[in-house]
């Protein structure tokens, strides 16, 4: 990461992370396809479980933050190996107990949640249904996540990457037997991602130890204390930053019910394709974290520049490729996961408007990543709370009253667009300015 042209090690490991984000995301797009064969109830179900199950899948993100910018910085700094697997290892554990409580509380209040999104009584049926299971899932998830950061601060995306489409293969090849053939319908779902992510977690775990990255060093619990305060220093932080953006789309899916439950279908499989088609800036705020990290612990701070620069060129033309293709294939896109013809009405209005921002989304992803692998998540903070509270959701209640479902999704370009100038302000607060650069 710190040798050779920046382009190259952005490249090492954003590469391979697009097939394991894309496999991760196809499993939201295949339960979307297999419940929405079920009617509309079950993929409004999805509309409403979405936001609320990514929001709380932050935790898992920040953790993973957390243990990337503790190990990449401390490889960087070129600190003794056993220091490296140390700080995954108190990682690794930390994470599974934050996981635990935090599956137990969403167990709990799952049915309370819904409700208060405005789910009606079909779709707040099938969403409890999926709750629990889902529950059962997260520390599987969270300890593949952790364990998949400890590679990639090494540099090794592939191996990451390979991780996630075992368990994502495993999930949408169990969707139809559990859903149809064993008739359970969204519990089925849900039953496929437990059994999926526990896969996964084995898998990630094992070879780890196969490796060495948990297992190269003495005295294990030595510095515990020190290494929970260094993860949850960006970790914390992290997972708050994450946790924004999809805690705000719970709020804006509030807005779309007061529409129904066609709306609501639309909008939440219009945010998963979405998601698929931002897989390759996902990738590239994978792939730029363990850069700064690992350059900025080496003191080669102008190499963690050039590849925050690197990142967002490839976010402008990559953005306006997306936006035209979006544009032209909204409609079918949208008629793959939908039957109903009134919820594929929004859901292409979604594609073919906010399509159009989305290459700002990906600057803000690729800036939060960047300052999270230089310890300076708050600013990543700062910058998700401004853009969906300051912006989007304000925006879009206010859109809603004023115009509709076009207000709300105004609101989304806005909002988007408020990131690219909050982004730049911010990479030039923590020295991340890609501007001022010499090293390409």
């Amino acid at each position: 990461m710190t040798q050779g042209p920046v382009w190259r090690a952005l490249a090492r490991v954003s590469a391979p992370m697009s097939f394991g984000i894309l496999a991760v995301l196809s499993v939201g797009l295949a339960d979307a396809y297999f419940l929405g064969q079920l009617g509309e109830a079950p993929l409004a179900a999805i509309g409403f479980v979405y936001p609320v199950t990514t929001a709380i899948t932050s935790l898992s993100i920040g953790l993973s933050a957390g243990a990337n910018a503790a190990v990449s910085q401390t490889i960087g700094e070129g600190a003794d190996d056993d220091d490296a697997a140390r700080l995954a290892l108190h990682a690794l554990g930390l994470g599974l107990c934050l996981a635990i409580l935090v599956a137990l509380a969403f167990w709990v209040l799952a049915g309370t949640i819904f409700g208060l999104m405005g789910a009606s009584d079909a779709a707040l049926t099938e969403a409890k249904s999926y709750a629990p299971f889902w529950a059962l899932s997260f520390p599987f998830l969270v300890l593949m996540m952790v364990t998949n950061a400890a590679f990639r601060a090494h540099g090794d995306g592939a191996t990451s990457a390979a991780i996630m489409v075992l368990a994502a293969v495993i999930n949408i090849a169990l969707n139809p037997l559990m859903i149809f053939t064993f008739d359970l319908g969204t519990q089925g779902a849900a039953i496929a991602t437990a059994i999926g992510r526990a896969f996964g977690a084995v898998a990630a775990i094992g070879y780890a130890y196969h490796t060495g990255v948990l297992t190269r060093c003495p005295n294990k619990l030595s510095g515990l204390l020190g290494s929970v305060k260094q993860v949850l220093t960006v970790g914390v932080p992290a997972a708050f930053s994450n946790a924004i953006n999809p805690a705000g789309m719970s709020l804006v899916t509030a807005a779309v019910a007061t529409l129904g439950d066609a709306a609501v279908a639309g909008f939440g499989a219009a945010t998963r394709v979405q998601s698929v088609a931002l897989v390759p800036l996902f990738a590239l705020s994978s792939g730029i974290g363990p850069v700064v990290g690992q350059n900025w612990g080496a003191d080669k701070k102008d190499r963690a520049r050039a590849g925050m620069r690197d990142a967002w060129i490839f976010c402008g033309g990559y953005g306006i490729v997306l936006a035209v293709l979006l544009t032209a294939f909204a409609d079918p896109l949208a008629g793959v996961f939908i039957e109903s013809e009134d919820a594929r009405t929004y859901a292409s209005q979604y594609l073919s408007i906010v399509g159009w921002s989305l290459f700002g989304y990906g600057i803000l992803v690729t800036a939060n990543a960047a300052m999270n692998a230089r310890s300076k998540a708050g600013y990543s903070v700062g910058l998700s709370l401004a853009r969906i509270f300051a912006v989007y959701v304000p925006m879009a209640w206010a859109g809603l009253m004023l115009f509709g479902y076009p207000g709300i999704l105004g609101a989304a370009v806005l909002a988007n667009l408020f990131a690219v100038g909050g982004a730049f302000w911010c990479a030039r607060r923590t020295g991340l300015n890609p501007v001022h650069t010499q090293s390409g």
